[in-house]
């Protein structure tokens, strides 16, 4: 009898191959031989499962934000139940930072990924980047809701304190990379302004 082949691990082996060369170099130097090299298989082997550099990184991009989706949904069921506006948020935001092994491995491989966008902007204009606006999107309806609630002020803009959160987190997470600070300084700023905002 011939052999099943699990094609999904397959993807997932090369793909994950790719998050762990984005970890430590630019993904400006990944080749499709050096993918083949990192996850043990033929550059064939790539080249059937992946056509060109871009859907192999499109794949390995969408593998890294189901992880990242991942451990916020974990949080979010770990909090209390039913899970308010706040400890959504909260769980969404902590997660983006940079505290643990785990999470310094996904914002070290996001920057990665930002980095080679921004020095690929065709990239973005064939693939999109659609993780951001939805996110934002996700954290407005968590902040209008507790809005009704009377949780927050009734003339916070949920579109632009959502905006403004995602941002800060998004240059937290930059500045613990670069050593400016720790993770649990970084937690320690996200909470406060979380707080100002809940008050």
């Amino acid at each position: 009898m011939p052999l099943k082949v699990d094609h999904e691990e397959r993807r997932k082996r090369i793909a994950e191959a790719v998050l762990r060369i984005a970890e430590g170099q630019s993904l400006r130097e990944v080749t499709m031989r050096g993918v083949a090299a990192e996850a043990g298989v033929s550059l064939r082997l790539v080249q059937y499962y992946f056509q060109s550099k871009d859907a192999l990184l499109v794949d390995a991009l969408e593998r890294l934000r189901a992880q990242l989706d991942a451990r916020m949904r974990q949080s979010i069921a770990a909090a209390r139940a039913p899970p308010t506006p706040r400890t959504v948020v909260t769980a969404v935001l902590t997660n983006i930072l940079p505290v643990d092994a785990e999470s310094r491995r996904i914002a070290r491989t996001y920057a990665a990924f930002y980095s080679f966008v921004l020095s690929d902007p065709q990239f973005v204009e064939k693939h999109g980047t659609p993780q951001p606006d939805t996110l934002e999107a996700f954290l407005a309806k968590q902040i209008r809701a507790a809005q009704q609630a009377g949780e927050v002020p009734a003339e916070v803009d949920p579109e632009v304190k959502a905006a403004g959160l995602l941002a800060m987190t998004n240059g937290l997470v930059s500045s613990v990379l670069g050593k400016q600070r720790t993770g649990e300084t970084a937690l320690a700023i996200l909470t406060s302004h979380l707080n100002e905002l809940w008050r």
